[in-house]
């Protein structure tokens, strides 16, 4: 029997003894595992089996069973038991390294992942030692509730509140038998009725009245037909109690007030600011974060931006050496202002900034100064500079600087004007910085165009760094940082491959390369291939690109035969108009919302002439004239190249100045999801820019019919031989076409021809050769090595 009970591991038999070993301090104490208590247990039993015949033999097989009860954990506990090795350090005579507390963030920050429930109460884990943490507030306030709690329900609970019972019953069992010893009328509403003592089992009964009058006459006259007399008739008393239902009403009141309570201490306005408070009270705190060496990203981990490097560069530099600026009369700038389009690295290169500065980096989002309270976007101002100024020198970088620094006088409704206190509060603040604080002021955003102009002035944010996305230099420089953590393919060099890739990714911007990157790598994971292969940067390209391919979608024959003639208009066209893009790949396997895709290699310029966009508008054209040529309908499927064209068309006309009719003028044209409330010409001029454009998009058309007309078996065999394989690479082009009779680069090297380098220029001024040591102090510090990257 004893065997069978040690044999069930964690059975209820040895749950007593386990216990007790488990809250012993001497076993502990004196070093021996808890499995080593096992031993003891057993010893324990066998002297508790002392006068049993068999003891000898039981404590043989105790002995041999005892090692496989704790080397083998039982089933279903694997899980716990996974890390040998930790175990064993885990015992008195190895040493274990002391648990890593995570870096505060200072005041605003997060401080690191919050704790379980020993990190937010302290008390608990006092308590788990077996201590009673009167001296702790929460403790004391918590203890005081429960108590309040408890004896609320032991009172209602153990009140015994008596049997009901009828008039009628009260008349015959009771009042005609003389068990009455008083009646007490209770807050008039109810008459209790205690008996004679001895006369019955219970301590009082009760019954409802609906008035004291008509209990009186009723009282009166049942005395009176049982013939009562006067002298022997019950005693009536009056009384007023307390029957707790005031209490009851009272606890919906009391939970609200507590959650109130609550929130207002640790509401939602005061999460995640770390040891600043939280709540109602602490709402026109700051809810900017304090980063102190706990950023990874380094001047090394930006690329593409070279020259706006330089420029924060020089901002860190000062910030260690100002003895070197300072000796010559020059000042700080108090701030600059990084702008250009969403994804080129504003926020990567302020993330750099933080981690190379080694002084104490505050970071705020624009968004965060606005709430629902009058005044608080402009105490937040104040808090969060008084926070730059305490830290000095540090760096104050304030991204999406646009939801507070828009244009004033656009509107009078109540967000409108808190906002523009907050700007008004920025701009003071800004203002009475003093240049020897050595505090910069960083800000990103992508809408430079709609900042009030007092906040761009210099005196403020005295440069405007522009980020724009990377030329084929830039890429491949891109490509290499984020080639560096993926397992590559042998065969692959890294340079080479870069250089590839950036030459099929004109347009992209950093983080379009950095999602190439990690989309090749989860497509080589899905093939369970070994490593990373140029096909899978291809497909990764394509799928950003074009959209997810879907293979499985089913067209009917005739719209995959229009589909594969459109595709084939549009390849035709590009292929033998010189200003048109060159073509890569054309396919008609539907990608996003598309039914084809057409992949080209456009060229790398910043100024147009009105032939090459018009040939761009032709090569648009190519798919919708093919349709009316070939079928002699047009369908739906070149509702985006219209689109386009239209765009194109209105561009030329009134924003370049390319209509003869219409002069040398050019006009604001509203951004995509911006209304224009009052155009800046007249009736007649939109009149005459309408006809322009009709006209302009007219004379595409007709060019794009008459070369199409010419090259009709191109087209022919273009779109059987899609409707055939239902991709086409270059190569295949070739051979249905001939090769295209215009020059046109491809490779990488044919692109940065003329340039003067192969790679990015990445010198450093001597001024900030040492920018990444602080001379006075003589230390030296991480920083960007001079490489290609």
């Amino acid at each position: 029997m004893l065997l069978r009970l040690v044999g069930a591991a964690g059975s209820r038999a040895l749950a007593w003894p386990f216990s007790k070993l488990w809250r012993c301090g001497g076993c502990a104490g004196s070093g021996g595992t808890v499995w080593s208590s096992v031993r003891a247990c057993g010893i324990a039993l066998q002297g508790h089996l002392g006068r049993c015949s068999q003891q000898l033999a039981l404590q043989g097989k105790l002995t041999s069973f005892s090692p496989r009860l704790y080397s083998k954990p039982p089933r279903g506990f694997e899980k716990f038991f996974k890390n040998k090795k930790n175990r064993k350090s885990a015992s008195p005579g190895n040493s274990v390294p002391p648990k890593k507390e995570p870096k505060n963030a200072g005041p605003g920050g997060d401080g690191g992942n919050r704790g379980g429930k020993g990190d937010d109460f302290p008390w608990w884990k006092r308590m788990q030692k077996g201590e009673f943490p009167w001296d702790d507030k929460d403790f004391r306030s918590l203890a005081v509730l429960g108590a309040g709690v408890a004896a609320g329900f032991l009172y209602f609970y153990f009140r015994d509140p008596g049997k009901e019972i009828t008039w009628k019953h009260f008349v015959q069992y009771y009042l005609a038998r003389g068990l009455v010893d008083r009646l007490e009328v209770v807050n008039k509403q109810f008459v209790r009725v205690i008996p004679v003592p001895g006369t019955t089992s219970e301590r009082f009964v009760w019954f409802n009245i609906g008035s004291v009058d008509t209990f009186e006459r009723n009282l009166e006259s049942a005395q009176w037909e049982l013939g009562i007399e006067p002298t022997n008739q019950a005693a009536v008393v009056y009384t007023t109690e307390s029957d707790g239902s005031f209490l009851r009403s009272l606890v919906p009141t009391l939970v609200l007030v507590s959650i109130l309570l609550y929130a207002m201490r640790r509401g939602p306005m005061g999460t995640g600011r770390g040891g600043r408070g939280g709540g109602l009270f602490s709402v026109g705190e700051t809810t900017a974060k304090i980063l102190k060496n706990n950023i990874d990203v380094r001047f090394a981990d930006v690329a593409g931006c070279e020259e706006a490097k330089l420029e924060i560069m020089e901002f860190v530099n000062f910030l260690k050496n100002p003895k070197q600026y300072q000796d010559l009369g020059a000042k700080i700038p108090k701030g600059a202002m990084l702008t250009g389009p969403p994804g080129t690295g504003k926020t990567l290169l302020a993330k750099a900034t933080a981690g190379e500065a080694n002084v104490p980096f505050i970071t705020v989002n624009g968004s965060e100064f606005l709430e629902m309270f009058v005044g608080v976007g402009p105490a937040r101002v104040r808090d969060m500079f008084a926070m730059a100024r305490k830290h000095a020198p540090c760096i104050l970088f304030i991204d999406e600087i646009d939801a507070i620094g828009r244009k004033r006088g656009r509107g009078h409704l109540g967000g409108q004007s808190e906002q523009e206190n907050t700007l008004n509060q920025m701009l003071v603040e800004m203002d009475g910085f003093n240049s020897s604080t050595n505090v910069v002021v960083l800000a990103g955003t992508n809408r430079p165009d709609i900042l009030d102009p007092a906040l761009t002035r210099p005196g403020r944010f005295d440069r405007q760094i522009y980020i724009g996305p990377p030329d084929i230099k830039g890429r491949s420089s891109i490509f290499k940082v984020h080639l560096r953590p993926l397992k590559l393919d042998g065969s692959l060099s890294k340079d080479a491959l870069s250089r590839k890739l950036a030459a099929l990714t004109p347009g992209f911007t950093g983080a379009d390369i950095s999602n190439v990157c990690n989309e090749a790598a989860l497509i080589a994971a899905r093939h369970l291939s070994p490593s990373v292969q140029e096909r899978h940067f291809e497909q990764a390209i394509e799928r950003v690109i074009g959209g997810l391919e879907k293979k499985t979608q089913v067209l009917q024959p005739s719209e995959k035969t229009t589909v594969a003639y459109h595709e084939a208009g549009h390849a035709v066209v590009g292929w033998f108009l010189e200003h048109a893009d060159p073509l890569l790949k054309v396919s008609i396997i539907p990608r996003g919302k598309g039914l084809g895709y057409a992949q080209y290699l456009p060229r790398e310029q910043f100024l147009y002439t009105r032939e090459q966009l018009f040939d761009r508008m032709c090569m648009m054209l190519g798919g919708r004239v093919a349709e009316q040529l070939f079928f002699g309908q047009i369908t739906t499927g070149a509702q985006d190249d219209l689109r386009k064209v239209t765009q194109s068309a209105y561009a030329q006309i009134v924003q370049f100045g390319m209509s003869e009719k219409l002069g040398q003028v050019s006009f604001d044209f509203p951004r995509q999801g911006e209304t224009m409330v009052e155009k800046p010409y007249s009736e007649a001029t939109a009149q005459l820019i309408d006809e322009e454009v009709r006209c302009l998009v007219r004379s595409a058309y007709n060019r794009t019919l008459e070369l199409l007309t010419q090259c009709r078996e191109q087209v022919e065999k273009v779109g059987r031989r899609l409707l055939e394989k239902e991709v086409l690479e270059k190569a295949d082009m070739i051979e249905l076409l001939g090769p295209r009779p215009f020059a046109e680069k491809s490779t990488y090297e044919e692109f940065v021809e003329g340039t003067g380098s192969l790679e990015e220029d990445t010198s450093l001024p001597e001024g900030l050769k040492d920018w990444n040591k602080g001379r006075e102090e003589g230390g030296t510090e991480r920083g960007l090595q001079e490489s290609p990257v």
